[in-house]
Protein backbone atom coordinates (compact mmCIF):
# COMPACT_ATOMS: atom_id res chain seq x y z
CA UNK A 1 0.00 0.00 0.00
CA UNK A 2 2.50 2.89 1.06
CA UNK A 3 4.41 1.64 -2.16
CA UNK A 4 2.01 2.27 -4.52
CA UNK A 5 1.58 5.70 -2.46
CA UNK A 6 5.23 6.26 -2.92
CA UNK A 7 4.93 5.45 -6.97
CA UNK A 8 2.91 7.62 -7.67
CA UNK A 9 3.91 10.53 -5.38
CA UNK A 10 7.34 9.83 -6.86
CA UNK A 11 5.96 10.35 -10.49
CA UNK A 12 3.88 13.55 -10.36
CA UNK A 13 7.04 14.66 -8.33
CA UNK A 14 9.33 14.16 -11.19
CA UNK A 15 6.66 15.85 -13.72
CA UNK A 16 6.77 19.26 -11.46
CA UNK A 17 10.87 19.36 -10.79
CA UNK A 18 11.27 18.70 -15.18
CA UNK A 19 12.97 22.18 -16.09
CA UNK A 20 10.09 24.15 -17.36
CA UNK A 21 8.18 23.67 -14.24
CA UNK A 22 8.78 23.94 -10.79
CA UNK A 23 13.13 25.28 -11.59
CA UNK A 24 11.79 27.55 -13.96
CA UNK A 25 9.15 29.43 -11.68
CA UNK A 26 11.73 30.19 -8.79
CA UNK A 27 14.67 31.28 -11.14
CA UNK A 28 12.45 33.63 -13.06
CA UNK A 29 10.94 34.92 -10.56
CA UNK A 30 13.89 35.68 -8.55
CA UNK A 31 15.67 37.49 -11.57
CA UNK A 32 12.49 39.31 -11.61
CA UNK A 33 12.04 40.53 -8.15
CA UNK A 34 15.96 41.14 -8.07
CA UNK A 35 15.73 43.62 -11.42
CA UNK A 36 12.28 45.06 -9.88
CA UNK A 37 13.60 45.59 -6.66
CA UNK A 38 17.10 46.80 -7.59
CA UNK A 39 19.46 43.96 -6.13
CA UNK A 40 17.37 44.88 -2.55
CA UNK A 41 19.57 41.34 -1.49
CA UNK A 42 23.08 42.85 -1.93
CA UNK A 43 21.89 46.98 -1.50
CA UNK A 44 20.01 46.57 1.82
CA UNK A 45 21.87 43.50 3.46
CA UNK A 46 23.58 45.34 5.88
CA UNK A 47 19.99 47.36 6.57
CA UNK A 48 18.59 43.75 7.08
CA UNK A 49 20.86 42.84 9.85
CA UNK A 50 20.18 46.38 11.70
CA UNK A 51 16.62 46.62 11.44
CA UNK A 52 16.32 42.82 13.22
CA UNK A 53 17.57 44.23 15.99
CA UNK A 54 14.60 46.77 16.41
CA UNK A 55 12.37 45.98 19.36
CA UNK A 56 8.60 45.58 18.74
CA UNK A 57 6.72 48.68 18.24
CA UNK A 58 3.86 47.85 21.35
CA UNK A 59 5.21 46.11 24.48
CA UNK A 60 4.77 42.29 24.39
CA UNK A 61 4.04 41.87 20.60
CA UNK A 62 5.98 39.69 18.65
CA UNK A 63 9.46 41.37 17.23
CA UNK A 64 10.96 41.36 14.13
CA UNK A 65 13.66 39.09 15.36
CA UNK A 66 11.18 36.90 16.99
CA UNK A 67 9.02 36.35 14.09
CA UNK A 68 12.92 35.84 12.32
CA UNK A 69 13.85 32.98 14.89
CA UNK A 70 9.91 30.95 13.93
CA UNK A 71 10.87 31.62 10.50
CA UNK A 72 14.83 30.25 10.80
CA UNK A 73 13.30 27.39 12.67
CA UNK A 74 11.36 26.67 10.08
CA UNK A 75 14.04 27.16 7.60
CA UNK A 76 17.12 25.75 9.61
CA UNK A 77 16.04 21.99 10.24
CA UNK A 78 17.56 18.69 8.86
CA UNK A 79 17.11 19.83 5.70
CA UNK A 80 20.48 21.79 6.44
CA UNK A 81 22.16 18.69 6.79
CA UNK A 82 19.98 15.75 5.33
CA UNK A 83 18.85 17.70 2.30
CA UNK A 84 22.78 19.29 1.42
CA UNK A 85 23.97 15.69 2.15
CA UNK A 86 21.65 14.17 -0.39
CA UNK A 87 21.94 16.84 -2.72
CA UNK A 88 25.41 16.48 -3.36
CA UNK A 89 25.04 12.90 -3.17
CA UNK A 90 23.13 12.40 -6.00
CA UNK A 91 23.58 15.69 -7.83
CA UNK A 92 27.20 16.14 -6.95
CA UNK A 93 29.22 19.46 -5.39
CA UNK A 94 27.99 21.78 -8.30
CA UNK A 95 24.39 21.19 -6.68
CA UNK A 96 25.90 23.55 -3.82
CA UNK A 97 26.63 26.22 -6.60
CA UNK A 98 22.86 26.38 -7.51
CA UNK A 99 21.94 26.07 -3.85
CA UNK A 100 23.42 29.48 -3.56
CA UNK A 101 21.76 30.50 -6.36
CA UNK A 102 18.30 29.19 -5.28
CA UNK A 103 19.10 31.62 -2.07
CA UNK A 104 20.28 34.75 -3.72
CA UNK A 105 17.62 35.12 -6.30
CA UNK A 106 15.05 33.88 -3.73
CA UNK A 107 16.18 36.28 -1.44
CA UNK A 108 14.18 39.43 -3.48
CA UNK A 109 11.22 36.49 -3.71
CA UNK A 110 11.19 36.43 0.39
CA UNK A 111 11.33 40.14 0.43
CA UNK A 112 7.98 40.36 -1.49
CA UNK A 113 5.70 37.82 -0.36
CA UNK A 114 6.61 38.79 3.45
CA UNK A 115 5.88 42.36 2.82
CA UNK A 116 2.67 41.62 1.11
CA UNK A 117 1.99 39.66 4.53
CA UNK A 118 2.45 42.78 6.20
CA UNK A 119 0.42 45.16 4.48
CA UNK A 120 -2.37 42.71 4.37
CA UNK A 121 -2.29 41.47 8.09
CA UNK A 122 -5.44 41.25 10.21
CA UNK A 123 -5.79 42.06 13.67
CA UNK A 124 -7.36 39.91 16.28
CA UNK A 125 -9.42 40.72 19.37
CA UNK A 126 -6.13 41.19 21.45
CA UNK A 127 -4.95 43.88 18.57
CA UNK A 128 -1.93 41.48 17.92
CA UNK A 129 -1.30 40.75 14.38
CA UNK A 130 -1.58 37.30 11.82
CA UNK A 131 -1.59 36.77 8.11
CA UNK A 132 0.09 35.01 4.96
CA UNK A 133 -0.17 34.02 2.05
CA UNK A 134 -4.41 32.83 2.34
CA UNK A 135 -4.43 36.41 3.31
CA UNK A 136 -3.05 38.14 0.29
CA UNK A 137 -4.59 36.17 -1.95
CA UNK A 138 -8.00 36.94 -0.84
CA UNK A 139 -7.81 40.79 0.05
CA UNK A 140 -5.35 42.25 -2.66
CA UNK A 141 -6.36 39.42 -5.29
CA UNK A 142 -9.72 38.94 -4.08
CA UNK A 143 -9.57 34.89 -4.89
CA UNK A 144 -10.70 33.82 -1.83
CA UNK A 145 -11.18 30.02 -2.76
CA UNK A 146 -7.42 30.19 -3.90
CA UNK A 147 -6.46 31.17 -0.76
CA UNK A 148 -8.17 28.54 1.22
CA UNK A 149 -6.74 25.75 -1.35
CA UNK A 150 -3.23 27.24 -0.70
CA UNK A 151 -3.82 27.31 3.13
CA UNK A 152 -5.01 23.56 2.96
CA UNK A 153 -1.67 22.82 0.91
CA UNK A 154 0.35 24.10 3.36
CA UNK A 155 -0.96 22.82 6.17
CA UNK A 156 -0.40 18.91 4.32
CA UNK A 157 3.08 20.23 3.11
CA UNK A 158 4.06 21.15 7.15
CA UNK A 159 2.16 19.13 9.36
CA UNK A 160 1.93 16.27 6.62
CA UNK A 161 5.36 16.41 4.82
CA UNK A 162 7.87 18.44 6.32
CA UNK A 163 7.11 17.11 9.59
CA UNK A 164 7.51 13.34 8.80
CA UNK A 165 10.09 13.84 6.95
CA UNK A 166 11.72 15.88 10.13
CA UNK A 167 11.00 12.80 12.32
CA UNK A 168 12.55 10.46 9.89
CA UNK A 169 15.87 12.32 8.89
CA UNK A 170 16.43 12.14 12.54
CA UNK A 171 16.09 8.62 13.37
CA UNK A 172 17.93 7.79 10.42
CA UNK A 173 21.24 9.70 11.99
CA UNK A 174 21.30 6.82 14.27
CA UNK A 175 21.34 4.34 11.61
CA UNK A 176 25.27 4.10 11.60
CA UNK A 177 25.42 3.82 15.38
CA UNK A 178 25.52 -0.25 16.47
CA UNK A 179 22.44 0.15 18.94
CA UNK A 180 19.94 0.96 15.63
CA UNK A 181 19.06 -2.35 14.49
CA UNK A 182 18.42 -3.69 18.02
CA UNK A 183 14.78 -4.48 19.38
CA UNK A 184 13.67 -3.63 23.08
CA UNK A 185 10.83 -5.25 24.64
CA UNK A 186 8.64 -1.99 26.59
CA UNK A 187 5.69 -2.71 28.31
CA UNK A 188 4.97 -5.91 26.79
CA UNK A 189 5.76 -4.40 23.39
CA UNK A 190 8.62 -5.20 20.93
CA UNK A 191 9.82 -1.60 19.60
CA UNK A 192 13.07 -0.36 17.56
CA UNK A 193 15.17 2.74 17.65
CA UNK A 194 13.02 4.68 14.77
CA UNK A 195 9.81 4.03 17.57
CA UNK A 196 11.56 4.99 20.20
CA UNK A 197 12.97 7.87 18.33
CA UNK A 198 9.66 8.88 17.06
CA UNK A 199 7.79 8.85 20.60
CA UNK A 200 10.20 10.93 22.02
CA UNK A 201 10.40 13.89 19.48
CA UNK A 202 6.18 13.19 19.31
CA UNK A 203 5.72 13.49 23.27
CA UNK A 204 8.18 16.76 23.28
CA UNK A 205 6.32 18.46 20.38
CA UNK A 206 3.20 17.70 21.83
CA UNK A 207 4.08 19.45 25.33
CA UNK A 208 5.15 22.48 23.78
CA UNK A 209 2.21 22.89 20.61
CA UNK A 210 -0.57 22.08 23.37
CA UNK A 211 1.23 24.92 25.55
CA UNK A 212 0.10 27.69 22.51
CA UNK A 213 2.01 29.62 19.82
CA UNK A 214 3.88 31.98 22.21
CA UNK A 215 5.70 29.12 23.82
CA UNK A 216 6.87 28.31 20.42
CA UNK A 217 8.25 31.42 19.89
CA UNK A 218 10.41 31.65 23.52
CA UNK A 219 11.56 27.93 22.44
CA UNK A 220 13.00 29.10 19.13
CA UNK A 221 14.51 32.26 20.12
CA UNK A 222 16.80 30.32 21.88
CA UNK A 223 17.20 27.19 20.59
CA UNK A 224 17.81 28.95 16.73
CA UNK A 225 20.67 30.96 17.50
CA UNK A 226 22.46 28.26 19.90
CA UNK A 227 22.53 25.32 17.64
CA UNK A 228 23.55 27.28 14.52
CA UNK A 229 26.28 28.99 16.01
CA UNK A 230 27.70 25.63 17.29
CA UNK A 231 27.29 23.99 14.20
CA UNK A 232 29.23 26.40 12.44
CA UNK A 233 31.85 26.31 14.82
CA UNK A 234 31.95 22.69 14.53
CA UNK A 235 32.36 23.01 10.55
CA UNK A 236 34.94 25.62 10.70
CA UNK A 237 37.40 23.23 12.99
CA UNK A 238 36.69 20.66 9.64
CA UNK A 239 38.01 23.35 7.21
CA UNK A 240 40.55 25.04 8.93
CA UNK A 241 42.32 21.49 9.87
CA UNK A 242 41.80 20.53 5.84
CA UNK A 243 42.43 23.98 4.70
CA UNK A 244 44.80 22.67 1.67
CA UNK A 245 41.63 21.45 0.53
CA UNK A 246 40.80 24.90 -0.56
CA UNK A 247 41.75 24.84 -3.74
CA UNK A 248 40.32 21.85 -4.73
CA UNK A 249 37.19 22.02 -3.51
CA UNK A 250 35.89 24.88 -5.05
CA UNK A 251 37.47 23.62 -8.43
CA UNK A 252 34.93 20.98 -8.10
CA UNK A 253 31.72 23.25 -6.84
CA UNK A 254 32.15 25.03 -10.25
CA UNK A 255 33.13 22.38 -12.59
CA UNK A 256 30.54 20.35 -11.59
CA UNK A 257 27.82 22.99 -11.72
CA UNK A 258 28.95 23.94 -15.39
CA UNK A 259 29.11 20.82 -16.68
CA UNK A 260 25.96 21.46 -19.20
CA UNK A 261 26.70 18.03 -21.27
CA UNK A 262 25.86 16.17 -17.65
CA UNK A 263 23.32 18.80 -16.76
CA UNK A 264 21.17 18.74 -19.98
CA UNK A 265 21.65 14.89 -20.60
CA UNK A 266 19.68 14.28 -17.33
CA UNK A 267 17.97 17.02 -15.61
CA UNK A 268 16.20 15.48 -12.96
CA UNK A 269 18.99 13.93 -11.74
CA UNK A 270 21.57 17.05 -12.61
CA UNK A 271 22.83 19.05 -9.86
CA UNK A 272 20.63 21.76 -10.91
CA UNK A 273 17.80 19.49 -10.26
CA UNK A 274 19.48 18.65 -7.04
CA UNK A 275 20.28 21.89 -5.99
CA UNK A 276 17.15 24.01 -6.53
CA UNK A 277 14.87 20.94 -5.09
CA UNK A 278 17.43 20.58 -2.11
CA UNK A 279 17.75 24.79 -1.88
CA UNK A 280 13.91 25.08 -2.01
CA UNK A 281 13.19 22.62 0.95
CA UNK A 282 15.98 24.67 3.02
CA UNK A 283 15.11 27.93 2.48
CA UNK A 284 11.80 27.90 1.60
CA UNK A 285 11.84 31.00 -0.16
CA UNK A 286 8.79 31.70 -2.60
CA UNK A 287 6.99 28.82 -1.31
CA UNK A 288 4.90 31.17 1.24
CA UNK A 289 5.70 29.91 4.08
CA UNK A 290 7.65 32.48 6.03
CA UNK A 291 4.95 35.35 5.50
CA UNK A 292 2.82 33.72 7.98
CA UNK A 293 5.39 34.37 10.52
CA UNK A 294 6.42 38.11 9.21
CA UNK A 295 2.67 38.76 9.21
CA UNK A 296 2.96 38.37 13.50
CA UNK A 297 5.53 41.03 13.76
CA UNK A 298 4.60 44.18 15.22
CA UNK A 299 6.67 46.68 13.10
CA UNK A 300 6.43 50.38 11.81
CA UNK A 301 6.36 49.56 8.43
CA UNK A 302 5.73 46.40 6.56
CA UNK A 303 9.60 46.59 4.23
CA UNK A 304 11.24 46.15 7.75
CA UNK A 305 10.19 42.40 7.98
CA UNK A 306 10.96 42.10 4.55
CA UNK A 307 14.48 42.63 4.66
CA UNK A 308 14.07 40.62 8.10
CA UNK A 309 12.72 37.83 6.13
CA UNK A 310 15.52 38.07 2.85
CA UNK A 311 17.79 38.02 5.63
CA UNK A 312 16.65 34.50 7.12
CA UNK A 313 17.24 32.92 3.62
CA UNK A 314 20.89 34.15 3.58
CA UNK A 315 21.17 32.58 7.14
CA UNK A 316 19.78 29.37 5.76
CA UNK A 317 21.78 28.83 2.76
CA UNK A 318 24.97 31.11 2.62
CA UNK A 319 25.83 30.01 6.52
CA UNK A 320 24.31 26.90 7.76
CA UNK A 321 23.74 25.00 3.95
CA UNK A 322 27.00 26.21 3.28
CA UNK A 323 28.77 25.08 6.57
CA UNK A 324 27.67 21.54 5.88
CA UNK A 325 28.82 21.47 2.46
CA UNK A 326 32.31 22.97 3.19
CA UNK A 327 32.20 20.25 6.30
CA UNK A 328 31.96 17.22 3.43
CA UNK A 329 33.71 18.28 0.79
CA UNK A 330 36.61 19.61 2.70
CA UNK A 331 36.69 16.02 4.53
CA UNK A 332 37.93 14.17 1.37
CA UNK A 333 35.32 11.55 1.60
CA UNK A 334 33.87 10.22 -1.60
CA UNK A 335 30.30 10.94 -1.97
CA UNK A 336 27.83 7.89 -2.73
CA UNK A 337 24.40 7.65 -3.84
CA UNK A 338 24.13 4.39 -1.26
CA UNK A 339 25.15 7.54 1.85
CA UNK A 340 22.76 9.72 0.44
CA UNK A 341 21.50 11.69 4.21
CA UNK A 342 22.75 11.12 7.82
CA UNK A 343 25.17 8.01 6.54
CA UNK A 344 27.58 10.73 4.74
CA UNK A 345 27.97 13.23 6.46
CA UNK A 346 28.33 11.06 9.52
CA UNK A 347 31.09 9.41 7.87
CA UNK A 348 32.75 13.51 6.70
CA UNK A 349 32.39 14.62 10.20
CA UNK A 350 34.04 10.88 11.25
CA UNK A 351 37.04 11.20 9.23
CA UNK A 352 37.75 14.78 10.41
CA UNK A 353 37.05 14.76 14.11
CA UNK A 354 36.68 11.05 15.02
CA UNK A 355 34.09 8.90 17.12
CA UNK A 356 33.14 12.57 17.93
CA UNK A 357 31.78 13.72 14.51
CA UNK A 358 28.69 11.04 14.58
CA UNK A 359 27.67 11.90 17.95
CA UNK A 360 28.09 15.50 17.30
CA UNK A 361 25.56 15.42 13.83
CA UNK A 362 22.85 12.85 15.37
CA UNK A 363 22.32 15.57 18.04
CA UNK A 364 22.46 18.47 15.71
CA UNK A 365 19.82 16.91 13.98
CA UNK A 366 17.70 15.84 16.99
CA UNK A 367 18.03 19.78 17.74
CA UNK A 368 17.49 20.88 14.24
CA UNK A 369 14.30 19.12 13.83
CA UNK A 370 13.23 19.90 17.24
CA UNK A 371 13.06 23.22 16.13
CA UNK A 372 12.15 22.51 12.35
CA UNK A 373 8.98 20.76 14.18
CA UNK A 374 7.72 23.57 15.96
CA UNK A 375 8.56 26.46 13.24
CA UNK A 376 6.74 24.13 10.65
CA UNK A 377 3.32 24.23 12.86
CA UNK A 378 3.76 27.72 14.02
CA UNK A 379 2.55 28.12 10.65
CA UNK A 380 -0.30 25.66 10.51
CA UNK A 381 -2.26 27.40 12.96
CA UNK A 382 -3.16 30.97 10.96
CA UNK A 383 -4.32 28.59 8.02
CA UNK A 384 -6.54 27.24 9.97
CA UNK A 385 -7.99 30.37 11.22
CA UNK A 386 -8.27 31.58 7.47
CA UNK A 387 -10.24 28.37 6.12
CA UNK A 388 -12.88 28.31 9.01
CA UNK A 389 -13.06 32.30 8.89
CA UNK A 390 -12.98 32.26 12.92
CA UNK A 391 -10.64 31.25 15.49
CA UNK A 392 -11.15 27.76 15.70
CA UNK A 393 -12.24 26.00 19.22
CA UNK A 394 -10.49 25.02 22.03
CA UNK A 395 -11.62 21.10 21.36
CA UNK A 396 -11.01 21.16 17.56
CA UNK A 397 -7.29 22.33 18.19
CA UNK A 398 -6.82 20.13 20.87
CA UNK A 399 -8.23 17.27 18.53
CA UNK A 400 -5.27 18.76 15.90
CA UNK A 401 -2.46 19.35 17.79
CA UNK A 402 -3.10 15.67 18.76
CA UNK A 403 -3.06 14.84 15.35
CA UNK A 404 -0.08 16.47 14.17
CA UNK A 405 1.67 15.00 17.41
CA UNK A 406 0.89 11.38 15.97
CA UNK A 407 2.20 12.50 12.91
CA UNK A 408 5.55 13.08 13.95
CA UNK A 409 5.47 9.72 15.44
CA UNK A 410 4.53 8.20 12.05
CA UNK A 411 7.11 10.02 10.23
CA UNK A 412 9.59 8.33 12.24
CA UNK A 413 8.60 4.66 10.80
CA UNK A 414 7.92 5.28 7.26
CA UNK A 415 10.58 4.51 4.37
CA UNK A 416 12.72 7.21 3.30
CA UNK A 417 11.45 7.18 -0.43
CA UNK A 418 7.74 8.06 1.09
CA UNK A 419 9.16 10.90 3.16
CA UNK A 420 11.16 12.56 0.80
CA UNK A 421 8.64 12.35 -2.34
CA UNK A 422 5.45 13.36 -0.08
CA UNK A 423 7.73 16.79 0.90
CA UNK A 424 8.91 17.11 -2.52
CA UNK A 425 5.43 17.03 -4.00
CA UNK A 426 3.91 19.50 -1.85
CA UNK A 427 6.49 22.00 -1.47
CA UNK A 428 6.12 22.17 -5.13
CA UNK A 429 2.42 22.38 -5.62
CA UNK A 430 3.21 25.68 -2.65
CA UNK A 431 5.14 27.48 -5.16
CA UNK A 432 3.17 27.12 -8.21
CA UNK A 433 0.53 28.31 -6.05
CA UNK A 434 2.29 31.62 -4.31
CA UNK A 435 4.94 32.30 -7.03
CA UNK A 436 2.34 33.57 -9.68
CA UNK A 437 -0.09 35.50 -7.12
CA UNK A 438 3.25 37.52 -5.61
CA UNK A 439 4.19 38.93 -9.43
CA UNK A 440 0.52 39.42 -10.12
CA UNK A 441 0.79 41.79 -6.39
CA UNK A 442 4.50 42.88 -6.32
CA UNK A 443 3.46 46.44 -7.01
CA UNK A 444 2.18 47.44 -3.65
CA UNK A 445 5.65 45.20 -1.92
CA UNK A 446 7.69 47.33 -4.78
CA UNK A 447 6.00 50.72 -3.45
CA UNK A 448 6.68 50.04 0.10
CA UNK A 449 10.47 49.69 -0.22
CA UNK A 450 10.78 52.50 -2.03
CA UNK A 451 8.22 54.36 0.58
CA UNK A 452 11.16 52.96 2.90
CA UNK A 453 14.10 54.08 1.32
CA UNK A 454 12.76 57.72 0.67
CA UNK A 455 11.92 57.68 4.59
CA UNK A 456 15.64 57.12 5.47
CA UNK A 457 16.87 59.38 2.74
CA UNK A 458 14.86 61.77 4.65
CA UNK A 459 16.28 61.21 7.93
CA UNK A 460 13.02 59.58 9.67
CA UNK A 461 12.72 56.16 11.19
CA UNK A 462 10.05 54.72 8.62
CA UNK A 463 6.50 54.48 8.98
CA UNK A 464 3.89 53.25 6.60
CA UNK A 465 0.38 54.62 5.41
CA UNK A 466 -1.50 52.60 3.53
CA UNK A 467 -3.55 54.98 1.76
CA UNK A 468 -0.51 57.18 0.61
CA UNK A 469 0.92 53.75 -0.90
CA UNK A 470 -2.71 53.23 -3.23
CA UNK A 471 -3.28 50.50 -0.53
CA UNK A 472 -6.87 50.23 0.38
CA UNK A 473 -9.16 48.56 3.20
CA UNK A 474 -6.23 47.17 5.36
CA UNK A 475 -6.46 46.06 9.12
CA UNK A 476 -3.14 47.88 9.69
CA UNK A 477 -1.25 51.20 8.29
CA UNK A 478 -3.87 53.30 8.46
CA UNK A 479 -3.75 57.33 7.83
CA UNK A 480 -4.94 58.11 11.81
CA UNK A 481 -2.45 55.20 13.02
CA UNK A 482 0.46 56.39 11.16
CA UNK A 483 3.11 57.85 14.23
CA UNK A 484 6.10 58.31 13.56
CA UNK A 485 7.74 56.01 16.07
Amino acid sequence: MLNSIDNVVNAVSGILYKPYVVPLILVLAGLYFTFRLKFVQFRLFAESIRVVKEKPVNLGATSSFGALMVSTASRVGTGNIMGVSTAICLGGAGAIFWMWVTAILGGASAFVESTLAQIYKKRDSEGHSYGGPSYYMEQALGQRWLGVIFAIVLILTYVVGYNMLAAYNTQSTFEGFSFYKQTFQVAGLTVNVPMIVGCVLAVLFGICVLGGGKRLTKVTEILVPVMGVLYVIVSLIVIFTHISSFGAVFKNIFRSAFDFKAIFGGFTGSCVMWGIKRGLYSNEAGMGSAPNAAAAADVSHPAKQGLVQMLSVFIDTLLICSATAFLCLFSGVEPTAEAAGAAYVQACTGAALGSFGPIFIAAAVCLFAFTTLLGNYYYTEGCLRFIMKKEPGKVFMVIYRLCATALVFAGAVISAGLAWDTADLLQALMVIINVPVIIILAKPAIAALRDYEWQRRKGKLPAYRANANGVKGTDFWQDDQYVLR
